[in-house]
């Protein structure tokens, strides 16, 4: 029943001949003690298909996330586990899930259903697991595919009409496909909420409510999570039965593989020095992490133009130049990616050598998560942070998390200025900062979801103001841009709200035009998405889109979002 006791799962429960090859007691619910005690995936009972493509990817032995997850997922649990990115998690969902849907027969019928949902905060994590999935079940005879914003949705409603057994979604598009009814989630046997914590600080539980609704009352529930906040354990409570509990990784801790490292420089030659550095040590595959999404253009373009191969993604990016840039990235043709920390959630490159931090982030977490995409399983990575006198308390803040002084060094020609005088950090636009509202009526702290591309509408405009925060729309065939004030700045889609009318989730005009069978009605639009709060709504689409000479009309919307938004 909800609320129940937490049971710790079990190190593995794989097969007998383990168990009695090694003395070991796996009963249920029990703690085992097997540190050091070397498993391969062949003994956590895994089909010979999966094996293979395991194999095809020289993977040997699990890691400790997936030494408990898997054979927890296996026994038909839920599971509430703790682990960072990094940790091989998405391997310790995916691998059991295949094996039980591999073995289980289909719901009679001829279509296939969708009997698996992973559920992600952004479109790269959603990207980066069904591709996990596509590898791992390259041998069965299951199909995968992902459902996110910024992309069309006739594609993805195709695809859906063909059948999939696993879908991949980022909660808003899902809901897209749920309201216009083209998707089917009553044979659902197995959910998963991946990066829950992230999900929940980008304000995404009403949408999760909305999902879970409508899936089986009778299904597996697995949560992963890097922290176990009071909101994650509220959400478990209500959501898990008696599940298996495996903690990997505190979000606190950093790999001992990662080496760290902080140059001390003038504000002013940042750029300077990580040239610099790229060029004298020859460094390839760099990951340039920036605060806002104007800093990560313009440094693209300056490496770029100081012959270094590099390109920006961020919330603003198409998601067609996003997937692109990081195809580059990751097969090596492009020397340094830079990103802000929500757009890299969906970066996971085996052995990523470099991670610079151009800007220190505001959150030491956000620290931590930055440098664990560096030093995975085992190999070894080199973290650098480029501090100038203006980040010195959040150098501290960073330290007093992970418990340890980072080791200084001045690099010859870039010594910095001992007279420089702080000055106050810039928080960061288009919705990267922390925005506070400051009207009475602010509503409760919600941060953005993924971003989307724009769709057609009519062209309108419109103004607002919610909560402390300005919000300015103006739309030319669906594509909106949104100002405020009191924390950031956010792009958004969508036409105006009429006056007195109150706001609703999707933008877009909406027409009684009929549609044929099966394809999607006038998509729902929703704002640009991106950061940590501070967004500013663009106003929503009337029900019926007027024409591009339509004279202009105000309207009501404009709501600040506040809150928190991040592996990808």
């Amino acid at each position: 029943m909800p609320g129940a006791p937490l049971r710790r799962a079990p190190r593995a429960r794989p097969t007998r001949a383990f168990h009695s090859k090694n003395n070991l007691d796996f009963a249920r619910g029990s703690v085992v003690r097997a540190i050091g005690l070397y498993m391969s995936f062949e003994s956590l009972g895994l089909s010979e298909d999966i094996l293979r493509a395991v194999a095809d990817l020289g993977y040997t032995s699990p890691t400790p996330i997936q030494q408990q997850a898997i054979p927890a997922v296996l026994g038909g649990g839920d599971l509430l586990a703790g682990a960072q990115t990094g940790t091989g998690k998405t391997a310790g969902f995916t691998l059991p899930i295949l094996q039980q849907l591999s073995h289980r027969p289909r719901p009679s019928g001829s279509k296939r259903v969708v009997r698996a949902l992973v559920l992600t905060p952004t479109r790269e994590l959603a990207a980066q697991v069904e591709e996990s999935v596509t590898q791992y079940g390259k041998y069965l005879k299951l199909n995968s595919m992902t459902v996110f914003g910024g992309v069309s949705m006739v594609p993805q409603v195709k695809q859906l009409s063909r059948g999939v057994d696993i879908l991949v979604a980022t909660p808003g598009r899902l809901l897209d496909h749920m309201q216009q009814k083209t998707i089917d989630l009553s044979h659902v046997e197995i959910l998963v909420l991946d990066e829950a914590d992230r999900m929940l600080d980008m304000g995404f539980i009403r949408d999760i409510k909305k999902v879970l609704a409508v899936l089986p009352a009778h299904r597996q529930n697995l949560l992963f999570s890097a922290t176990f906040s009071d909101e994650i354990k509220q959400l478990a409570d209500g959501l898990l039965k008696s599940p298996a509990l495996i903690e990997v990784a505190r979000r606190n801790t950093t790999a001992e593989t990662v080496a760290q490292k902080i140059h001390p420089v003038d504000r002013d030659r940042k750029r300077e020095l990580l040239e610099h550095l790229i060029t004298r040590s020859n460094w390839f595959q760099v990951l340039v992490f920036t605060r806002t999404k104007h800093g990560a253009n313009r440094l693209a373009e300056q490496l770029t133009k100081g012959g270094i191969p590099a390109l920006a993604i961020h919330g603003n990016k198409s998601q067609g130049a996003r997937t692109r840039a990081l195809a580059e990235f990751k097969s090596g043709t492009l020397q340094v990616l830079v990103a802000t920390d929500i757009a890299a959630r969906g970066i996971d490159i085996d052995q990523l050598p470099h991670v610079v931090n151009f800007d220190l982030p505001e959150v030491a977490e956000d620290y931590v998560h930055r440098i664990g995409r560096t030093g995975r399983a085992g190999a070894n990575g080199e973290a650098v942070s480029l501090v100038c006198v203006d980040e010195h308390q959040l150098l501290a803040q960073i330290e007093k998390l992970i418990k340890r002084t980072i080791e200084r060094e001045v690099i010859d020609g870039f010594v910095p200025d001992p007279h420089a005088v702080a000055q106050p950090i810039r928080k960061a636009p288009q919705g990267q900062g922390r925005g506070q509202g400051g009207g009475r009526n602010a509503p409760p702290s919600r941060a953005p979801r993924e971003s989307r591309e724009p769709r057609q509408g009519g062209a309108q405009q419109g103004r607002g103001r919610n909560g402390g925060g300005n919000g300015a729309g103006s739309v030319a065939g669906g594509r909106g841009e949104g100002g405020g004030k009191g924390g950031g700045n956010g792009s958004g889609t969508g036409g105006a709200q009429t006056r007195g009318q109150p706001p609703r989730r999707s933008e877009g005009a909406r027409t009684s035009a009929p549609r044929p069978h099966g394809t999607p009605a006038a998509q729902p639009q929703r704002e640009g998405r991106e950061g940590r709060g501070g967004n500013d709504r663009a106003e929503r689409g009337g029900r019926d889109a007027r024409s591009a000479n339509a004279p202009r009309r105000d309207g009501v919307g404009g709501a600040l979002l506040m809150g928190k938004a991040k592996r990808g």
